[in-house]
């Protein structure tokens, strides 16, 4: 099956873009890598009117730590977040969680905008956000709104953009002294979508969780910033603290079923993932009662 016609314009500036953005409202579609839009086209998912390749745009690449932000233009793919210094030194867990991303052809041309613009809730990079805490920087013709990461995704494949709107940056908080990430992801072969997974940014001192931030992705409709992180925080991990803090997770969640796995198998692999990321971090749990 191939594309509906549809009619093709290519940008040549944020402002030229958010024209025709405005021109078209819902009947307009986004082409940043397209690794996401076109086979969604081509399986006739969405039918666009028109395309609005933002790909020429360069005001919309780049890597750059400025103060305590690390900005990330929304072209930056995810090949180019891979081999960045800037984000291996400042924000390690987005290094991580793009080797993850699917398979080299598409972590070469895919964009870190697109994909965030996507919300895949099995995605990788969305979580990462949210574990970072990170704001999502969104421009329209009346000028530039910045948006929590934990507040940007609303549902599957939904997000708080509006349709005369672009994503056009990333800011990132610098990693701070003591900080600590982990990720991990359970999926049938490498590349495929992920059954669960967990990108999780932290702050240890003196053998403590003194911050957790925790976003679980592929166990619900976008990614899930687990509130069961907080009994982790300022307290001694003991199988006890941990078998509490796993079941407040399984009760917080409410992931989907599929032809890949059910509910509670979803649910299942969220606890081992935490316990993981506490294992990871802070070492196995210590014995005896919480202190």
């Amino acid at each position: 099956m191939k594309a509906s016609a549809f009619s093709y314009a290519r940008a040549t500036s944020v402002a030229n873009a958010l024209e025709l953005l405005v021109a078209y409202g819902d009947k307009a579609k986004v082409l940043s890598g397209g690794q996401s839009l076109m086979p969604a086209m081509n399986l006739r998912l969405i039918s666009p009117e028109l395309i609005v390749d933002i790909g020429e745009i360069t005001e919309l690449r780049g890597i750059a730590v400025r103060g305590d932000i690390l900005s990330i233009g929304a072209l930056t793919r995810h090949v180019d977040l891979l081999r960045s210094p800037e984000i291996a030194a400042h924000a390690p867990l987005l290094t991580e969680a793009a080797a993850h991303v699917a398979h080299p052809a598409i972590r070469n041309r895919g964009t870190l905008g697109g994909s965030l613009a996507h919300a895949d809730p099995a995605s990788e990079l969305p979580a990462s956000v949210v574990a970072l805490n990170a704001t999502i920087v969104v421009s329209g013709q009346t000028g530039e709104r910045r948006i929590a990461a934990g507040e940007f995704f609303t549902g599957i494949y939904e997000t708080a953009l509006s349709a005369q709107e672009l994503l056009i940056a990333v800011e990132v908080p610098v990693a701070q002294k003591n900080s600590a990430h982990f990720f991990h992801e359970f999926a049938r072969r490498h590349g495929d979508y992920a059954i669960a997974g967990l990108a999780a940014q932290a702050i240890v001192q003196a053998g403590l969780f003194t911050e957790l931030r925790a976003a679980f992705f592929a166990v619900g409709d976008r990614p899930i910033l687990a509130k069961a992180a907080t009994k982790l925080i300022n307290i001694r991990i003991t199988p006890a603290v941990l078998a509490e803090a796993s079941a407040t997770l399984g009760e917080e969640l409410d992931p989907q079923e599929d032809q890949q796995a059910s509910a509670a198998m979803r649910r299942h692999l969220a606890k081992i993932l935490l316990a993981r990321c506490a294992s990871a971090l802070l070492g196995p749990p210590a014995a005896g009662g919480p202190v």
